[in-house]
């Protein structure tokens, strides 16, 4: 072979080796897993986070994918709403080769998946747990995507102070995370400003009777300016219909598991005056209001609750993660994610760093008002009075 010859092979071996080097080539797949609860108690709020997963990822791929280098591939996987399951589907999804995790909304079976993937050193971020305690019961490779229940009971219980509410009653679970801390968070702010903590009841998730609750409530002397409760659907509505039935009318306050279609379907006129904070409002001119248009023209309907936003805006943190990092290697990832600042999401903008895997974002106040959501107002909680996780 002449030396010429040799010359060209040589040259296009070194452009060959180069573009590997640059990066990948087209049609190059990041492979995404979603540990959801399609079915059970959480499948109200993860149906719908479930739709705004897919949302995003469809926009992105159609755009040539992350940073028009990387197609999303999604496997979904229902886990039933179940910790045990949650484990055995995480660990099928880490199996079949995915670079990161998506686990459900709530912190219980979230922790299952995540022990497995931080072991396999796979990233996990929740669709909208907010038990603050998740990223440390876990590991440096787990990540939640909205606010900590301590931030939004924070808001919560000043808004209750500010209302002039003096004394609450709190009706709360022991069979979760979010609906036992929550109601310890919430005193201890509510103490802190002034309040008085009567009573602390306790019901069990999906059960269909509150009539002890409701009696030992209308019974107290004196009367609570305020019940509290971290029930969400079918319990929230089902709660309020029997006590406004006894016709007990004492304010009732929550936090973001009601913020959905569910609570006013079930509820009716049950639920109204009932105040919650969330993790957003489709307001006039907003990024929301156009995810609200944008899903409604995808899915024939307005999103089912805020739920589809968190979803949605969950991929777009995955999407700056993996453009900073331009790879999909999981511990880039994870180590970009731990960085990102002021990620334009729908529901406001996201930061990540220097924040413990829990992200700084804005809470807002709702108000069922003439069977409709109504924005109250939007808060940042004080750090000061933020209780510990």
């Amino acid at each position: 072979m002449g030396r010429s010859r040799w010359l060209v092979l040589a040259a296009v071996a070194t452009l060959v080796v180069a573009a590997c080097a640059a990066g990948p080539s087209p049609g190059q797949t990041y492979s995404i897993g979603y540990d959801s609860s399609q079915t059970g108690i959480l499948a109200y709020s993860d149906v719908p986070a479930s739709k705004g997963v897919r949302m995003a990822i469809d926009e992105i791929n159609e755009k040539g994918g992350i940073a028009g280098k990387y197609k999303i591939e999604l496997t979904l996987q229902d886990n039933r709403s179940e910790a045990a399951q949650s484990s055995v589907v995480a660990q099928d999804l880490i199996s079949k080769g995915v670079k990161f995790l998506v686990c459900t909304s709530d912190a219980d079976p979230c922790t299952a998946a995540g022990q497995i993937a931080q072991k396999s050193g796979i990233p996990t971020m929740s669709t909208a747990a907010t038990s603050p305690t998740l990223p440390g019961a876990v590991g440096d490779f787990m990540f939640m995507s909205v606010f900590g229940d301590n931030s939004q009971t924070t808001v919560l219980a000043d808004y209750a102070i500010r209302t002039g509410y003096k004394s609450a009653y709190q009706l709360c679970s022991p069979d979760s995370a979010y609906t036992s801390k929550s109601c310890d968070y919430f005193a201890q702010v509510f103490e802190k400003k002034g309040g008085t903590i009567l009573g602390r009841g306790s019901f069990t998730l999906g059960a269909a009777d509150f009539s002890a609750e409701v009696t030992k409530i209308k019974n107290m002397s004196p009367q609570p300016d305020v019940i509290m409760t971290p029930a969400y659907p079918p319990d929230a509505p089902t709660f309020l219909k029997q006590l406004r039935a006894a016709g007990v009318q004492i304010p009732v306050v929550s936090i973001d598991g009601v913020d959905s279609v569910d609570t006013i379907s079930a509820g009716g006129p049950a639920v109204e005056a009932l105040v919650f904070t969330t993790h957003g409002f489709p307001e006039p001119g907003t990024p929301m209001e156009d995810f609200w248009k944008r899903y409604k023209a995808k899915y024939g309907s307005d999103p089912e609750s805020v739920f589809a936003a968190t979803g949605y805006d969950l991929v777009k943190v995955i999407e700056a993660a993996v453009t900073k990092a331009d790879s999909t290697d999981p511990k880039k990832v994870r180590d970009a994610i731990d960085g990102l600042e002021n990620v334009q999401g729908v529901t406001g903008t996201i930061t990540y760093k220097g924040q413990d895997r829990i992200p700084l974002k804005t809470i807002y106040l709702v108000v069922i008002k003439d069977g409709k959501f109504q924005l109250l107002e939007k808060a940042t909680p004080t750090a000061a009075d933020i209780p510990a996780p």
